[in-house]
């Protein structure tokens, strides 16, 4: 089952989606675990999401900033068992007060969007299994949707429910669609964004596949740059290089995952099943911290974040986390 977005709806994405297609999600407001509705034979096989006009952005607004945090020795190894005391964190050069946190491993919602450009065509067998793989080695509290594009951004409906984690259905959702035509990646991304909306968990990533540039999107990357930084999401991308089309813009996928706290790479299309089962070994290996900015330095600009630990006995510990967030 699928949601369809045309072109001629691809401009900002507001709480009027939201309204249509809250009848399908109700229900799913529960904890993942306890999601147990049935689909009802009265949904549609397909149903057309509306779109308002304007270029009004996302705003996904929260008090708490949500911080996935990894950390990591002089050796790149992952530095588990830290806990909170081990932790300060500073916006824009003042130490907050960490009122969240959370072990390495934490539940995720993740999304997965995959390009069906008519120039992935050949490679679609084997992300479809590399998502497959990607959901077997993940925590199974996670829950994923799965959003194909070309011109058009496609939500995948999974047997009737926003989210899974079944391997087989996940890797179903991403041949659900033939390839075909150009890459409206922003505006795919922007609609990830969106469906994080009916997710459970606090911390959010999404894992873009692609082997090409962005030539039908309406949002820029700039304002999807702000998006992703609003909603608190990383952003992992896999562009897939080797093939008879080159990637045409890495910058745009590496600018998108640098400035989410995420990682990017440029995998042969044959190792992409290598890469997603890193990424989620990455998103279990990771400190989630949350705080709640001081008022007195709230305002609408850009807040930069750093994250110091200090633990007795271990030297040269590395940081990654995200730059900083748009409010």
């Amino acid at each position: 089952m699928i949601f369809t977005t045309g072109p001629e709806s691809r401009h900002g994405f507001r709480m009027y989606s939201a309204l249509a297609l809250l009848p399908l999600f109700l229900g799913f407001g529960a904890h993942p675990q306890s999601q147990q509705t049935q689909q009802s034979s009265e949904v549609p096989q397909s149903a057309t999401v509306p779109r308002p006009g304007g270029e009004s952005p996302i705003s996904v607004r929260s008090d708490l900033v949500i911080l996935p945090v990894k950390v990591t020795d002089s050796d790149g190894v992952f530095v588990s068992g830290l806990n909170q005391s081990n932790f300060r964190v500073f916006e824009n050069g003042r130490e907050q007060k960490i009122t969240n946190f959370q072990k390495e491993d934490a539940p995720v919602t993740v999304g997965l969007i995959v390009d069906h450009s008519q120039s992935m065509g050949p490679k679609l067998t084997q992300v479809a299994a590399a998502v497959a793989a990607f959901a077997k080695t993940s925590n199974p509290q996670d829950e994923m949707f799965v959003i194909d594009f070309n011109d058009h951004v496609i939500i995948e409906l999974l047997h009737g429910q926003p989210f899974s984690s079944d391997p087989d259905v996940l890797g179903q959702a991403v041949q659900a669609v033939a390839a075909r035509g150009r890459t409206a990646l922003y505006d795919a991304v922007a609609e990830g964004i969106y469906h994080f909306r009916y997710g459970h968990w606090d911390k959010r990533a999404l894992i873009v596949v692609s082997d090409g540039e962005d030539n039908a999107s309406r949002i820029k990357l700039p304002q999807l740059e702000t998006q992703a930084q609003q909603a608190q999401v990383q952003i992992y991308s896999v562009g897939l290089v080797g093939s008879d089309e080159e990637l045409e813009n890495p910058g745009a996928l590496k600018r998108l995952s640098k400035t989410t706290g995420g990682m990017a790479y440029f995998p042969d299309p044959e190792h992409v099943g290598e890469i997603t089962t890193e990424i989620a070994k990455d998103l279990r290996e990771q400190y989630t911290i949350g705080y709640v900015p001081e008022k007195a330095v709230i305002d609408h600009s850009f807040r930069k974040i750093e994250v110091r630990v200090t633990a007795p006995g271990r030297d040269k510990l590395r940081v990654r986390t995200k730059p900083g967030y748009a409010p």
